[in-house]
């Protein structure tokens, strides 16, 4: 069944890859309409989150939020199946680094850690191996159809970055800093992990929950280098990557240092264009149960 599923899908994917772009988002506009208008996909979880993410916009603010996210969702979700057939330069020409040195005066002496949020286009993130010697690296989750999974990891990996779970980061790295071999590890960190896992608990947008802290304790333990990607949507199509600096040495931190300064320059990213972060996601679910010693 899952191969049936591929096959009967993989055409269209490949045809949508292909078209030139004034379809493609046209294309992108009748999703939309499906998406959002017809199946309404989500739209208890987006109405709840921005609720409770921006309680000092009017009803009438966060419906227009609402509709120009579904807008951007589609977009984003088309615009990972044009990369099957996106070249080295129209990519870097539509995903363009603004400050690239960042990353290479880093990267001379140390393993980098790039973090960033489900936002505007985090699909391109893994491009910006083409800006660098270093070897890059992207977590991802898998996906449950495996011909889907193993099309996927060929869409992420075109610019010769190396897919890799959440379960082989930390023997990467430790392999690869035995071996002393640098590398550039991109991963998404404001995700919500399972609350049983959990080893901290703080605000994210004014409300408490538990965190993804693993980049810190690496960073921390192994001396890595830290960086937050903050990406940006010009118009249509066309998104600036900026790296900020958190720290170029991990050991030299205070405990939740790393993970605070993260949210703090996610929610300052949310908060100057919200329509452009993932608000499909559940990711304040464990709000309710917050652990008494984080109260």
């Amino acid at each position: 069944m899952q191969l049936l599923v591929f096959v009967l899908a993989y055409p269209l994917l490949w045809l949508v890859s292909r078209l030139p772009y004034r379809l493609f988002y046209a294309f992108s506009d009748f999703i939309y309409l499906i998406v959002y208008r017809i199946a309404g996909y989500r739209t208890k979880v987006v109405r709840d989150n921005l609720k409770m993410a921006l309680p000092d916009k009017s009803d009438e603010e966060l419906k227009t939020i609402e509709k120009k996210f579904y807008r951007h969702l589609c977009d984003t979700f088309l615009e990972m199946v044009k990369t099957m057939g996106l070249s080295k330069e129209e990519v870097k020409k539509r995903y363009n680094v603004v400050n690239p040195n960042v990353v290479h005066e880093l990267e001379k002496s140390k393993t980098i850690l790039v973090v960033c949020s489900h936002y505007a286009n985090w699909e391109w993130n893994v491009s910006i191996n083409n800006y660098y010697s270093s070897k890059c690296y992207a977590v991802y989750q898998k996906i449950s159809n495996k011909y889907f999974d193993n099309w996927v990891k060929k869409v992420r990996s075109k610019w010769n970055t190396t897919l890799i779970t959440q379960k082989q980061v930390v023997p990467t790295v430790v392999k690869n800093h035995r071996d002393h071999i640098r590398g550039i590890f991109g991963m998404v960190s404001d995700q919500s992990p399972q609350k049983h896992l959990a080893h901290y608990w703080t605000e994210f947008m004014g409300i408490k929950v538990p965190v993804v802290n693993g980049a810190e304790i690496m960073a921390r333990k192994m001396d890595l280098a830290v960086v937050f990607l903050k990406v940006s949507k010009v118009k249509r199509g066309y998104y600036n990557a900026e790296f900020i600096p958190i720290t170029a040495s991990g050991k030299q931190t205070e405990k939740n240092e790393i993970t605070d300064t993260f949210l703090r320059l996610a929610e300052q990213q949310i908060n100057e264009r919200p329509e452009h972060y993932l608000w499909t996601h559940r990711r304040w679910k464990h709000r309710n149960s917050v652990p008494q010693e984080f109260l």
